[in-house]
């Protein structure tokens, strides 16, 4: 059974049991093509393999990668395209499979019947197998925007220890009308997002035709909303072009009288869109993420700056804690260095040291006399005290600095912008790092402290300390 966090995300990453395939034809290039999923290791991620062209290049499923987003999302890796993929990724997104070969003989994903449906169940097939790795989720901490005024497009990725998007769509139109639609737990998208089609309205349909760009299109995998008035004649020359005996409109507005399958079905056919756009940001998301008007060029702009993110959150870097590894100061070392004692000694050893940063290690136990008062019943670490122990592990980065840390004292001279971010409780390890922000003169240093317990940022702010010498 796979193994689930709060917000009931999986915590390991998963791949497919076994081998699975379909075929179809794609819905630009009407070319047919076989789709096969392979089980992949673990922090292998998605990747698609041409397996038609010479020495089968993969192309990892990377927003880097896209290279058009006109009709559908399309990424490129070394000479070789694949296209319309965004449904496909939003199956493996809906099932969390981090991991999966995906070896294509076209050019092109299959479009089935426009939807996911299809791939979540040739998956289902394959079943999961859970893997010993973690999966290395984004976790947004602070607001996320992207605004496109021409288009009237807005995104936001708001902190959220979850995954859940909502989509309004507004086309102006007589047919469609505004419509939401929201996703609030990932295990319900098969259930409420997979089986959602694409759609398109009549005078794209009238040039796409014209420009010879749906040669696998027909109303078998895609809703037409008709816009305007049709006449008889008009019918008589869709027909021909999409070679069906007869069309027709229903009063809703849909050619051919296809019958919707949820009554905001274009709007979930969106968020599915984005569910798998956002994939090629690389990374499962920990966040809310609202969205009015998206669509592909949006969706992959808005995971190009989540991914952004992403690097710039890996260049401040959380410190990787291995407690099977000996540490760079054990608390005999650290109580040599810092003059605090018990009960005023929070750091218990530290894990990295050079000439501008230090990672440190506290962990929180019951016994801790302050549980007695803070609070009874509902034990939470101070902040203060989280303070205190980021100053402690700066003091030692401060000391480093001088041949003879034994000799010297470090005073604190202030704080800024500290924000505390998630409660510390007994049990937890907390794993600090303070980095210099810049070189320490006159023996005074500026550092940015940051605290984590596990994956999640509980604490972060910039620290002012003195170093001062014991006998001046």
């Amino acid at each position: 059974m796979p193994t689930f966090i709060s917000g009931m995300l999986n915590i390991k990453q998963q791949t497919i049991h076994k081998s699975v395939s379909l075929s179809g034809v794609g819905l630009h290039t009407g070319a047919k093509t076989t789709m096969t999923f392979l089980p992949a290791k673990p922090n292998h991620g998605i990747k698609f393999q041409r397996i038609d062209l010479p020495g089968s290049p993969f192309v990892d499923a990377d927003c880097d990668n896209v290279v058009d987003v006109s009709r559908g999302t399309t990424i490129e890796q070394s000479g070789a395209r694949v296209s319309t993929i965004e449904h496909t990724l939003a199956a493996l997104v809906g099932l969390e499979i981090d991991n999966v070969i995906i070896q294509l003989d076209g050019p092109e994903c299959p479009i089935m019947d426009g939807s996911s449906i299809q791939f979540v169940e040739i998956l289902k097939q394959a079943g999961t197998e859970e893997q010993n790795a973690l999966r290395d989720f984004f976790e947004v901490q602070e607001p996320i925007f992207y605004r496109e005024a021409a288009r009237n497009v807005e995104i936001a990725a708001l902190p959220l220890d979850d995954y859940r998007v909502t989509v309004m769509i507004d086309y102006n139109s007589p047919v469609l009308g505004s419509q939401h639609a929201s996703l609030n737990d990932i295990r319900q998208f098969e259930k409420e997002i997979a089986s959602c089609r694409t759609f398109c309205f009549l005078h794209e349909l009238e040039m796409l035709y014209k420009n010879n760009l749906i040669r696998g299109g027909d109303l078998n995998n895609a809703i037409v909303i008709v816009d305007r008035v049709v006449q008889e004649d008009e019918l008589e020359n869709i027909a021909r072009m999409l070679n069906k005996p007869k069309v027709e409109v229903k009063h809703e507005g849909i050619l051919n009288n296809v019958e919707l399958r949820y009554k905001n079905e274009p709007a979930r056919h969106k968020l599915l869109d984005m569910v798998g756009d956002l994939a090629l940001a690389g990374r499962p998301l920990k966040a809310q993420v609202l969205a009015a008007r998206p669509g592909h060029a949006a969706n992959v702009a808005f995971a190009k700056k989540l991914k952004k993110a992403m690097a710039e959150a890996d260049r401040k870097g959380r410190p990787k804690y291995n407690p099977n590894l000996p540490p760079v100061m054990d608390i005999n070392k650290i109580a040599q260095i810092l003059p605090h004692r018990y009960p005023f000694l929070l750091i218990d050893k530290i894990i990295y040291l050079d000439n501008e940063s230090v990672a440190g290690v506290k962990n929180v136990t019951m016994n801790e006399h302050f549980f007695l008062g803070h609070f009874p019943g509902n034990p939470v670490f101070p902040g203060v005290l989280q303070v205190e122990a980021m100053a402690q592990v700066g003091g030692i980065l401060v000391l480093n600095t001088v041949p003879d840390p034994e000799n010297y004292w470090t005073y604190f001279l202030g704080i800024e912008n500290f924000r505390f971010r998630k409660m510390v409780l007994p049990g937890d390890t907390l794993v600090i790092q303070c980095d210099l922000v810049a070189p320490i003169k006159r023996g005074i240093a500026k550092m940015y402290g940051r605290a984590f317990v596990g994956n999640n940022l509980v604490c972060e702010g910039t620290m002012t300390a003195s170093i001062v010498r014991k006998d001046s």
